[in-house]
C-alpha cells in the first residue's frame, strides 16, 4: 500500500541545482523540507546499476541517518550514440569540481569521434527516479524520461548540468534556456516537461495529498 508524506522530509541532495527544483515542486504540497547538506548528512557510494537503485541508496542511508523520511533523485543523460553514457555516471563525468562545461564538451568530442553529426544521431533522453524512504524501510519509487536532441554549442545559462545542450523534442529552446516554470514549472503555471516534473508528478500521485 503507498504512504503518503507527512511531517518534515529530508532532501537527500548535495546538488543546489536539484535542490531548488525539488523545493520548488514540493512547496505547493506545503511539506516542511530540509536538505541533506543542511543537515550535515554524507554522501553515499552510489553503487547500484541503474537510476533506481542508487536513488534508493541515497534515500535509505538519509532515513536512517535522520529517523525522517528522505526524498532522493538519481537522474542523468543517455546519449543514444554513446551506446547509453554517461547514464548512472552523468554526474561522474562532470568530476570533483562539477565543472557541466568540460563534460558538455567531452559528450561533443565523442559524438564527433562517432560521426554523430546530424540531429537524427544525436538523440539523448533524461532519466530521473525518485524515491521515497522512511525510517522503517518502506519505499515509494517512481521513474520518468525526456526525449530530445543534443545540440552544440550550449545554448542559455539557466538550469544545470547538461540542460544547456539539450533540446527537448517538440521545442526550439534548450533547458538551459528556459526559465523553471517552463522547465517543471508543474500546471497551471507550467506543462511539467522535465524528466523530473513527470516522475514527479507520479509520485505526487501516491504520496502527495492534492494541492
Amino acid at each position: 500500500m503507498h504512504r503518503r508524506i507527512t511531517g518534515k522530509l529530508v532532501i537527500a541532495t548535495h546538488n543546489p541545482g536539484k535542490l531548488a527544483e525539488m523545493k520548488e515542486l514540493l512547496a505547493p504540497h506545503g511539506i516542511e523540507v530540509v536538505s541533506a547538506g543542511e543537515l550535515g548528512l554524507g554522501e553515499p557510494d552510489e553503487t547500484g546499476n541503474d537510476f533506481r537503485s542508487n536513488a534508493a541508496i541515497k534515500a535509505i542511508a538519509a532515513a536512517q541517518a535522520t529517523g525522517l523520511p528522505s526524498f532522493a533523485d538519481d537522474s542523468g543523460i543517455v546519449v543514444d550514440a554513446l551506446d547509453g553514457a554517461p547514464g548512472i555516471y552523468s554526474a561522474r563525468w562532470a568530476g570533483p569540481a562539477k565543472d557541466f562545461t568540460a563534460a558538455m564538451a567531452q559528450i561533443e568530442r565523442l559524438l564527433q569521434e562517432r560521426g554523430a553529426t546530424t540531429p537524427d544521431r544525436r538523440k539523448a533522453h533524461f532519466v530521473s527516479a525518485l524515491c521515497v524512504a522512511w525510517p522503517d524501510e518502506h519505499l515509494e519509487e517512481v521513474e520518468a524520461r525526456v526525449d530530445g536532441t543534443l545540440v552544440w554549442p550550449p545554448r542559455g545559462t539557466a538550469g544545470f548540468g547538461y540542460d544547456p545542450m539539450f533540446l527537448p523534442d517538440g521545442y526550439d529552446r534548450t533547458f538551459g534556456e528556459m526559465d523553471s516554470i517552463e522547465k517543471h514549472g508543474l500546471p497551471p503555471l507550467g506543462l511539467g516537461l522535465s524528466h523530473r516534473a513527470r516522475a514527479f508528478v507520479k509520485l505526487a500521485e501516491i504520496c502527495l495529498e492534492p494541492r
